[in-house]
Formats: C-alpha cells, structure tokens, sequence
C-alpha cells in the first residue's frame, strides 16, 4: 500500500495478440515471439522511475503483459489498483494494425472502470505518417478519450505522457513522428525473467538498429522509422546483454529489420564474441538480414562467431519482375544460392519469407516456383505471406488514392490473410495457392531432403530442424495461424470472444474446445512421430555424410545458363544478362594487386 508520504502511479503496459477466425484472442501458455516493444517501454519507463519524472513523493508501480502467453482481464486490473489506491495509466503498446481492433475492445473494457487509456504503435504511426486524413476507427478511438501516441518514446518522450496522465490531462494526440531519437545511451530494452519465461526458449528481445534506407512499397518501416538508420552502441549492446544475463536470459531475437545493414555491425559482433568467448557468457541469438549479407566480408563468420544460430532472410519471391514490382531493387536471384550455402556451411538455420499476390502471379507459377526453391536453393524453412498492403505503406496508400477494394476488417491485415483482389487470381486460386505451397514445401519428401541437407555437414543440427519445420508446419495446418503467431498450448477463454461475435453456450463451447484440443494433441504427435522417424532413417544411413543435391552443389561458372530459376522469367534472364556484364566490367578495371599488397590482405584474412 502506498504511504502517507508518499502516492502510487500505475502504469500498465500491455501489448494486445488479435482474434483468430472464430473471434478468439491468439494467446498460448508460451508465445513464439517475443514482444520488443514491450521490453523497450519498460526500460524507458524504469528510467523515468529513476529519475522521478512525477516527483519526489510518487512511487512507481509497473505492470506488464504480453496478451500473447497471458490473459488480459481489464476488471481485475482496475480492481488492484483500486486496492491499492493511487493514480493510473492503461498503455497499449506496439499496436499493429490486425491488433488494432483488440485493444480498442480493451480500451472500451478499461474506460468503463474509469481507467485512462493511451495507445500507441504502427497502425497509429502508419496512418499518421502516409494518409492524408485520420481513417475513421482513429477518430473514433479519440472521440472514445482514448490518447494515442505516435512515433518513438525515447528521448524523454514518455515523460509528457506520464506527467498528463499524473495530472488527469491526457492529450488527444502526442505525435512525435517528426522528431525520431537517437538510439546511442537510451535506457536499456528489459522485461523481467518472468515475463520472458513466457516465450518458447526463454527468449528476450531487443533492438540496435531502426530505420531502412530502401524503398519496398509493401513496408511500413521506412515510413513509420524512418529511411535514416539510427543505432545502438556497442556498449548499449554490452549493457543489455549484462543486464538480461544477471536475470538469467541468454537468448535474443534481435529484432531490426536488416541486421547487415548496420554500419557497426563488425564492432558489434566483436563485443558479442568477446562477451561470449572470453567471459563465458551464453548467448544465442535469431537476427534478421538481407539476401546480400553475404557480400560483407566476414559478416556470415563473425554472425556464427557471435550466437548467430538462426536467420531470417527477406528473400520474397524469385521473380525479379515481382521484386521491381515492389520496389526490392536490393534482392538479386543471383545471390541467393550463394548466400544461402555460407549460412549452411557455418550451421546457421535459415528461415526465408516469401510473397505471394504480386501482379505476374498466377497459382501455377507460385506453385511451380516452390518446387524451383526446393530443388535449387538450400533453405531449411520457407513461410508464405499474402501480398498485404498495409496501413502505413506506399501500397496502402496507393490503393486508398484509388479507390480499391480493400477489407476494412483491421484484424485480417496480419500477413495470413488475403484483404484485396488479385488483378490475375480469383479469391479462391489464391487461396488454394498458399495452401498448396504450404503443403508442398513441408511434404513428406521435401522433409527428408532438408534433414538429408543438414545430416550431411557436422554442425547442421538436424534433430533441432526437424522441430522447427515441425513448429512451421503443425502451426499452420493444426492451429490456422501464422507459425510467428504461435506458441505452445493454446489457450481459449469463452468470454474473451469478439463483441462482434455471440459469446457461446458453456454446453457448446467446452465440449467442443476438449475434442479440439485432443485432436490437436492426436496430430501433433503423429506428426512428431513421423518427423522422428524420419530423422532416426537420415542419421542411420552411413552414407549421410556424402549426401549431395542440387541445392548444396557448390556454385559453377555455367549455372546461370542451366538454372530454372534464371531461365524461366524475363526478369531472371535479364538479371543473369546484368550479372555478367557487372562480372565483366569489375574484371577490365580492376587493379593488379601488387606481391605487397596480396601478402597484407592475406595477413588480415589470417588476423
């Protein structure tokens, strides 16, 4: 209880999930992914507790709650701070826009007890930054009393929300779009080990890098962060490896959205292996990278070095008229073989997302495109997205100017949904399309080849890729959710229904939710028994060490002719065209390297 010298402020920060299709919240007794913006406002909230941003006789009381791995009960919440007396704020955080719909029915949940709400994240951002007026579930928010928040939070920023609150006055709006921090010195990402033991693994969050210098028309980063990339340092990061490890948090989803791009990225790995080879401090880590990584000399090395063990790499499509069509003029086809190979030789997984719905596709070519992939390019797990057009995005916003069709269900707009027509598939071939591309990446026989691939090298870790693919696959054809919204057990309250949707007889929705449950429990164990027995018949073959494919094969000088992934589009041929005269063009100018100066590169390779 609060003294009588002393007042309490509430500040409860909570980063809402988003309805499945029957209207449920998507939560899981442990989440896949771990919530960033949640671990970033918690540190700037425990700075402004630090330096007592609402004075000298107001205790601090922080609550935070990732909806993903816990249930948000808005009486509850407001029944504890009104036992425990004092003054509140309910902080959304991160609110994306298919989590949009779920924190307003929070919000009106919270504003009935009395509660004040702010919102923040990059459905709010997004609009703000792209469209030319508020769309109208923003003003209804504002017209409800609930305050948003738009931009970042540090540099001080949170101080004004926290004092208005304090003091009863919240803004309508605090829009700090104009103004983005700084990231060298802000207080440290963190959420407390019992938040994080939450997640699958035990795994933190934590960003070094915001902002992307790129053009993508279907990213809203570039217009929510900004096209200026801005940085931690390398002592930030030394800092909230230190902190997390003294919780006993080793592992890390780092979670920008190009790693490579970091110009520090060199220094930063370097603090990394010396935390971890010289001070014996455990770290694993899961960063995201573009498909030129491996251009940087020694990034995929020094990544292996550091705790890199997985990757997510944009790949996006194999179709450079597609990729141009997006504005992805940085991805080159003939990279990936390349790049993917380094991250197999060091024994880093690869995840690689891929878009589906660009104008050119057709059900046969994405289809007929996957099964190009699995034969020409050693990726260990491949997930497909609809082509979404975001709020926040050019493609958006160029639609909205236009007048098309877009789904105006908020929830939908997660990437695992289709929310547009498409000008060349009907509904129903795109669709059918995800659906079959699923099913043919994590056939049976693909399976084996991908464990074959990872059984063939030392460190290729092929128990560990059995369960991932597993988690990938199961997600998607057990659960209906994207495998990045996932987790383990899922959880399903009857009252926490859409308000949209009808809230269900106890005598229906139980006895439903047990046989759903073990069906779920049924196949997911046939489908561990069967991923285990293929596993057990890969490593029992003594000739799994000299297993070979197309995929692994090492690049030669005449696979751009001979490649289907080359050869079967104009923009593949046109990009292989470009290749040779780039090849060409750097062999006429280049230097002579000199006895002198071929001894000190060698020299430095060495160091």
């Amino acid at each position: 209880m609060a003294s009588a010298e002393t007042e309490l402020f509430h500040f409860v920060m909570i980063k809402p999930s988003h309805y499945d299709d029957d209207g449920y919240p998507i939560q899981w007794v442990k989440s896949a992914i771990p919530a960033n913006t949640l671990a970033v406002l918690n540190g700037l909230a425990l700075d402004c507790e630090r330096r007592q941003v609402l004075g000298l006789g107001v205790k601090f009381r922080f609550v935070t709650q990732d909806e993903t791995n816990t249930r948000i009960q808005p009486r509850k919440i407001a029944a504890e701070i009104r036992r425990l007396g004092g003054r509140s704020l309910i902080g959304f955080v991160g609110v994306q826009s298919n989590q949009f719909p779920r924190a307003i029915d929070l919000a009106k949940q919270f504003l009935a007890e009395g509660l004040q709400v702010a919102l923040g994240g990059f459905h709010v951002s997004g609009c703000l930054s792209m469209l030319p007026e508020l769309p109208q579930e923003i003003k209804d928010a504002q017209a409800m009393g609930i305050a948003l928040f738009a931009g970042e939070a540090e540099d001080q920023m949170l101080d004004e929300v926290l004092r208005d609150a304090y003091a009863g006055t919240l803004k309508p709006l605090y829009n700090h779009m104009k103004s983005l921090p700084a990231l060298e010195g802000q207080p440290t990402p963190l959420l407390w080990r019992n938040a994080v033991e939450r997640t699958e693994g035990n795994r933190a969050s934590f960003d070094l890098g915001r902002g992307c210098p790129f053009q993508c028309s279907f990213c809203t980063i570039i217009n929510v962060q900004g096209r200026k990339s801005r940085f931690r340092t390398p002592d930030d990061l030394e800092r909230i490896i230190r902190e997390n490890a003294a919780l006993g948090v080793h592992k890390f989803f780092i979670t920008d959205d190009n790693f490579a791009r970091n110009r520090e990225w060199e220094v930063l790995f370097d603090r990394l292996i010396h935390l971890k080879e010289i001070e014996k401090i455990k770290i694993k880590l899961v960063i995201q990278v573009d498909t030129l990584c491996h251009k940087i000399p020694g990034f995929i090395d020094k990544a292996a070095r550091a705790g890199v063990n997985r990757v997510f790499i944009g790949l996006e499509n194999i179709n450079p008229d597609n990729l141009m069509a997006a504005k992805k003029r940085q991805n080159k086809i003939t990279e990936y073989r390349h790049m993917l190979q380094q991250w197999r030789e060091h024994g880093v997984m690869t995840y690689a997302g891929y878009i589906t719905g660009f104008p050119t596709d057709t059900k046969e070519r994405i289809l007929h495109d996957v099964e190009i992939i699995k034969r020409e390019l050693p990726i260990d797990m491949l997930e497909f997205f609809y082509l979404t057009p975001l709020p926040g995005s050019e493609d958006h916003k160029v639609l909205l100017a236009k007048g098309v069709w877009m789904d105006p269900d908020l929830n939908k707009y997660d990437l695992n949904h289709r929310v547009t027509h498409h000008p060349k598939m009907s509904d129903d071939e795109w669709r059918e399309a995800i659906e079959q591309a699923w099913h043919s990446y994590y056939s049976p026989e693909h399976f084996e080849t991908v464990i074959r691939r990872s059984a063939a090298i030392k460190n290729g870790r092929p128990r560990t890729k059995m369960r991932l693919m597993l988690w990938f696959y199961l997600m998607y054809c057990i659960e209906q959710v994207h495998p990045l919204e996932g987790g383990i057990i899922r959880r399903k309250y009857r009252r926490d229904r859409r308000p949209t949707m009808p809230i269900e007889s106890p005598f229906v929705f139980y006895p439903r939710l047990t046989l759903e449950v073990g069906t779920k429990i049924f196949k997911y164990l046939r489908g561990l028994h069967r991923g285990t027995a293929i596993v057990r018949k890969v490593l029992k073959d003594p000739n799994r060490r000299s297993y070979t494919d197309l995929a692994i094969t090492p690049p030669r000088e005449d696979e751009l002719e001979n490649l289907a992934m080359y050869n079967e589009t104009a923009g593949g041929t046109a990009a292989v065209a470009k290749k040779h005269r780039d090849d060409e063009s750097r062999a006429k100018y280049a230097k002579p390297a000199t006895p002198a100066k071929d001894a000190a590169v060698h020299d430095a390779a060495a160091d």
